[in-house]
């Protein structure tokens, strides 16, 4: 799988993707790579922030569109695209709905 386009989307790939690919590529890995990835994170300028929560975005909307290809991969790239964005930003953007009562 192509994180990096992904991640990237028509812009310029940012140095912090490679330290999420990882996250994304071993699971197990994912608890002890968040905080370098935070850590990174809160170096980056304002503009770049943005950037980087679009492309956190971007990994969301991948895995929803995707689900049914894999369903284990989308929740996993769901799930650390989702962990990451609330530790770094506070808030998702797109929060996850409730399913109705029938």
């Amino acid at each position: 799988m192509d994180y990096l386009r992904i991640l990237s989307g028509k812009s310029a790939p940012l140095p912090i993707y490679k330290p999420v690919i990882a996250c994304l590529e071993n699971p197990q890995a994912f608890p002890d790579l968040l905080e370098p990835v935070y850590r990174e994170a809160m170096k980056l300028d304002d503009e770049t922030l943005d950037q980087f929560r679009f492309a956190l975005l971007r990994l969301q909307l991948y895995a929803d569109i995707h689900r049914n290809e894999d369903l284990e991969k989308a929740m996993h790239i769901r799930y650390v695209s989702q962990v990451l964005e609330k530790v770094i930003f506070g808030t998702l953007v797109m929060e996850p709905q409730e399913p109705e009562a029938s």
